[in-house]
């Protein structure tokens, strides 16, 4: 991540279970995962919201995803509107990444060739995330 590159990178919320969240996408991407719970921030926080997660970050090389727990008292409404694409460099990193995300949530479109040329599929994960992948396969 180039500090003076401009860039643009997902930010997820939930309703309190952001850790389990992002453990579980590391567990299916891999890479580095930190994470700041409200507890640690300098500001009156309400005891059952201690252990939320303030902020994550999750990287891999050039993917970043971000996320945090609401604030007490601003719970999620999760909608249809925002997906994750990940552009991957492989056909197996697909496959990989499409079965890590998709156990226990929900097949919207099987990861296969496409007419456009790509190998592609689209997923809700168990959090209610909604993840397309996509490796665009060499020309001939």
């Amino acid at each position: 991540m180039n500090p003076n590159q401009t860039a643009v990178y997902p930010y997820l919320a939930f309703n309190g279970n952001c850790r389990e969240a992002m453990t579980f996408y590391k567990d299916c991407i891999g890479g580095e995962l930190e994470i700041m719970d409200f507890a640690s921030a300098p500001m009156d926080t309400p005891p059952e919201a201690k252990n939320n997660v303030m902020h994550s970050r999750l990287t891999k090389g050039e993917l970043t995803i971000m996320a945090s727990d609401s604030m007490p008292g601003q719970p999620v409404t999760n909608g249809s509107s925002v997906s994750l694409s990940v552009n991957c460099a492989s056909k197996e990193e697909v496959d990989t990444f499409f079965n890590n995300l998709s156990k226990d949530g929900k097949v919207t479109m099987p990861a296969g060739d496409t007419f456009w040329g790509a190998y592609f599929g689209m997923l809700t994960d168990k959090f209610g995330i909604h993840w397309m992948f996509n490796y665009d396969k060499p020309r001939q």
